[in-house]
């Protein structure tokens, strides 16, 4: 069978691209051909099992280069026709939807009213419409069973268009790495002292993700703590973001390393001390599940969908809501210094490999065939 996954951009390190990937990997190991429709590039491409078409896009805004970009998928593939077509963005016309992002309506119901007539609320609100409404046959994939009642509360979305994902548990990633030498490689990897602290983001939205919390943590460190600890920031931000003169303002820009993208991040996530993931919005959160398997601390806000896991876990501290900076900042500081770290490292990575144990692997493309083949 043939299988478009269409998807605005690609880029290393994005929590839904990496999903995406692994999804079509995935699929084409299972035998089936899988063609990826996107606007954008970033970073390497697939093997050459996987075809990937970047597509032209045009228009002013946002919202406008969008709509231009399904427009261009959509007649692509009216001229070369497939038995699933999957998005990983909202759009008209999908069989499947991977659900990684938020109740969009949801989040914009105290805009207000004139903010509702512009053109950009108008067409995510219409496109987040067309995969949810009553009027859509479109299957849903779920990373999490909160954010379902988010969009039945909107589109009254029934339960049969769901379908709960176990989240991926990626132990081979993590095989067969020394957390001593990982530790060593870690710090030279950055010109750091074999003692000193390291505090790991991933992420590629700066505000969303928190950064800007975990840096107001780590200028709160107690002096002492503060010289001996780092931030490694592993992502590449929207353009309006400006990490280093956050850092800079905060009077510790020589303690925050914005890494960018980086081919290296499970070394660097087994030879670190703590993840930070204090964010703002994440539907489920991957970057949590990838730390467990790693056996990273983490510390993480309850906003998070796969926040649980760590609550379930004991695998490190989770913020409860509303959102202190205060409780940010004491847990970081107390995390660092903790004799509980080996505790959460062991818990996290026990807790992922009972997962891997009673769940499918391959759980998303599995669905995906059998919808394709209609005994979903």
């Amino acid at each position: 069978m043939k299988f478009a996954f269409l998807i605005f951009k690609v880029f290393p390190y994005g929590g839904v691209q990496r999903d995406m990937l692994r999804i079509a990997h995935d699929s084409v190991n299972a035998g089936h051909e899988v063609t990826i429709y996107t606007g954008e590039w970033r970073g390497d491409k697939p093997d050459a099992r996987i075809q990937v078409q970047v597509l032209p896009s045009s228009g002013w805004m946002n919202h406008q280069k969008h709509q231009s970009l399904i427009d261009a998928m959509q007649q692509a593939l009216a001229k070369s026709p497939v038995d699933l077509v999957v998005g990983f963005n909202r759009m008209a016309g999908l069989d499947a939807y991977y659900a990684a992002d938020p109740c969009y309506v949801e989040r914009m119901h105290k805009k207000s009213f004139f903010y509702k007539l512009t053109g950009r609320y108008r067409f995510f609100a219409g496109v987040e419409k067309a995969v949810f409404g009553l009027h859509s046959n479109t299957q849903i994939l779920l990373l999490t069973e909160r954010e379902k009642q988010s969009f039945q509360q909107y589109y009254n979305t029934p339960d049969k268009r769901f379908y709960l994902l176990p989240p991926s548990i990626p132990l081979e990633k993590f095989a067969g790495k020394n957390r001593a030498n990982c530790r060593t490689y870690a710090r030279q990897q950055f010109n750091l002292a074999e003692n000193a602290n390291i505090i790991l983001t991933v992420g590629s939205a700066f505000v969303r993700k928190g950064v800007d919390r975990t840096i107001d943590a780590l200028a709160s460190l107690p002096k002492p703590l503060q010289d001996h600890t780092w931030l490694i920031a592993i992502g590449e931000y929207e353009s309006k973001s400006d990490m280093q003169a956050y850092a800079q303002k905060r009077q510790i820009a020589h303690r925050c390393i914005q890494a960018g993208g980086r081919d290296d991040v499970a070394d660097l996530m087994v030879g670190a001390d703590v993840l930070a993931h204090p964010a703002r919005s994440e539907l489920a959160g991957i970057v949590l599940i990838e730390a467990m398997t790693a056996g990273l601390s983490v510390l993480v806000t309850d906003v998070c969908g796969y926040a649980p896991h760590i609550v379930q876990a004991n695998a490190g501290v989770v913020l409860a809501s509303p959102y202190q900076q205060s409780a940010m900042n004491t847990a970081l500081a107390e995390m660092l210094q903790s004799d509980q770290k080996m505790v959460w490292q062991s818990n996290g990575e026990q807790h992922t490999q009972h997962i891997k144990k009673t769940t499918s692997a391959t759980a998303e493309a599995d669905y995906l065939i059998a919808l394709a083949s209609g005994k979903a």
